[in-house]
């Protein structure tokens, strides 16, 4: 399986490809899932949150996670893009891509990977900044 992952302060909202992945054409599915700042966190409006992430357990840990959700979930590829530092409402915090043989595959990967990211690894939201 093809593992790509990259956590950047860059923006990922012209990130609109597939994995950079030989297994395009292989795989009978692309599912890529988007988390997107709301615009309010714990019932307060919010403008934008603040992620930090501690950089090499956390790419470590994402690779970790999609090895071991691969093994349940059959993959050809998986590539993950995180966004750290300061993201806006409605901006992209993360992008989730996989390529499997079959939907069911990929729908239980990206749903199974990010109740676990959030679980597991070293990347956090440290403040919401609050509207105006």
């Amino acid at each position: 399986m093809d593992i790509s992952v990259i956590i950047s302060p860059e923006s990922l909202d012209d990130f609109e490809r597939s994995p950079e992945t030989t297994a395009i054409g292989q795989g009978g599915a692309v599912l890529t899932f988007r988390g997107v700042v709301r615009a309010n966190e714990e019932g307060r409006p919010i403008q934008a949150l603040d992620y930090q992430a501690y950089l090499p357990m956390a790419e470590k840990e994402i690779r970790r996670l999609a090895e071991e959700l691969g093994r349940q979930f059959p993959c050809l590829a998986v590539s993950v893009r995180h966004r750290i530092g300061l993201v806006p409402v409605g901006d992209t915090a993360i992008i989730v891509q996989v390529v499997t043989a079959h939907r069911a595959e990929a729908f239980g990967f990206v749903s199974a990977f990010m109740d676990r990211l959030k679980a597991e690894v070293p990347i956090w939201k440290v403040r919401a900044v609050p509207a105006r």
